[in-house]
């Protein structure tokens, strides 16, 4: 089953955050909530909320247990830019963009591995044939001269 969260709008280009997500992304769930906790980038903030987002819609939507749960996807898009302008020398401006991303993460939860349960069969028994008796007997036996 897949579990998709996304966060949009986000006032931080997504260059910046495409550093982040590229570091997360080959990373377990638990691994990638600490690093993120931890990482001293201001692109690891919406990151992690977004990632948490995904895990609690799996978690109380889906009723699906955390630890069944992998990063199958990580998208980080361009929204929308806002154009500014700032005022210098001689009555002129230079633009500014101020760039927006859209982060899409999807988990993907993966079956629980079935235990091996010792099946309820007999083996098949290895009856002796006289066939089988004889050909042994023949291999067994030498002729002396």
């Amino acid at each position: 089953m897949l579990i998709k969260a996304e966060s949009k709008f986000i006032r931080t280009s997504p260059r910046k955050l495409r550093l982040v997500a590229d570091l997360i992304r080959p990373m377990s769930l638990n691994e990638a909530v600490i690093a993120l906790t931890h990482l001293k980038k201001r692109a690891a903030t919406p990151m992690l909320k977004t990632l948490k987002q995904a895990i609690g819609n799996a978690v109380n939507n889906h009723n699906l247990p955390k630890d069944l749960l992998t990063i199958q996807s990580i998208e980080v898009n361009e929204g929308p830019t806002y154009k500014r302008f700032r005022p210098v020398s001689r009555g002129r401006a230079h633009s500014i963009f101020k760039r927006t991303s859209h982060i899409k993460i999807i988990l993907k939860s993966e079956p629980k591995p079935k235990p091996k349960s010792k099946s309820t069969t007999k083996p098949k028994s290895k009856l002796k044939t006289k066939s089988s008796i004889k050909s042994k007997i023949k291999t067994n036996t030498k002729v002396k001269k």
